[in-house]
């Protein structure tokens, strides 16, 4: 399978000549259009991850693909694009890939800011990106789309979700709101719990990797 990362929380990967699109919200601006794509998951409904232009438009481009998240999401969408509904628990089948869904809530914000509803996703039982959460999956996560930049956490609980999951590989992600310099700061601070792990860091924007 190949991986590539776009701006902010967005990432796909391509199997069999196939796509799948994680969360390509208003913050990634870097995505363009990509053909052959079957699905595309949004973890939950803020604007970073949910945009619907940018839905309109991949399915504009790949009619027969499908958006699977939360009822909160496919309820807002209504008939408009294809939908499907998915929940904590289920695990799903879109040739030629394989989804498990786990958690159910977006980390607290803060106590007055009303919860919503996240799903964390594991792709062919290789690549688990947690949405906007640090939910454990209860499984062996081979690569890992760490969230390292966000209103909702603090670093050391990027650091802390490495030591309780102990992946092989470690990506950056949810990042659009640190600068280039704000960036430095995960990428030197949070290696050194991958290696305690036995797991690799490496920041890859705007790259493509085998997995």
């Amino acid at each position: 399978m190949k991986l590539t990362k776009y701006e902010h929380a967005c990432f796909t990967i391509e199997k069999d000549g196939k796509l799948i699109v994680v969360d390509p919200g208003a913050f990634t601006t870097d995505l363009g259009s990509p053909e052959n794509v079957v699905a595309i998951v949004v973890t939950h409904e803020h604007q970073d991850h949910f945009d619907v232009n940018a839905l309109g438009a991949l399915i504009a481009h790949n009619p027969n693909a499908v958006i699977v998240a939360h009822s909160d999401i496919t309820r807002q969408l209504g008939d408009a694009l294809p939908t499907k509904n998915v929940d904590a628990g289920e695990t799903i089948s879109i040739e030629p890939f394989s989804l498990e869904f786990f958690g159910g809530t977006h980390a607290v914000i803060h106590p007055d800011f009303p919860a919503v509803a996240n799903l964390g996703v594991m792709i062919d039982d290789e690549v688990f990106y947690p949405g906007d959460s640090f939910v454990n999956p209860e499984k062996p996560v081979a690569t890992l789309a760490l969230p390292v930049g966000a209103p909702w956490l603090k670093i050391s609980e990027s650091m802390d979700y490495v030591t309780l999951l102990r992946p092989k590989f470690v990506f950056p992600t949810h990042d659009a709101v640190l600068s280039d310099v704000g960036k430095s700061l995960p990428d030197e601070m949070i290696p050194q719990f991958c290696n305690a792990v036995g797991a690799q860091y490496k920041r890859i924007d705007g790259t493509t990797i085998e997995i």
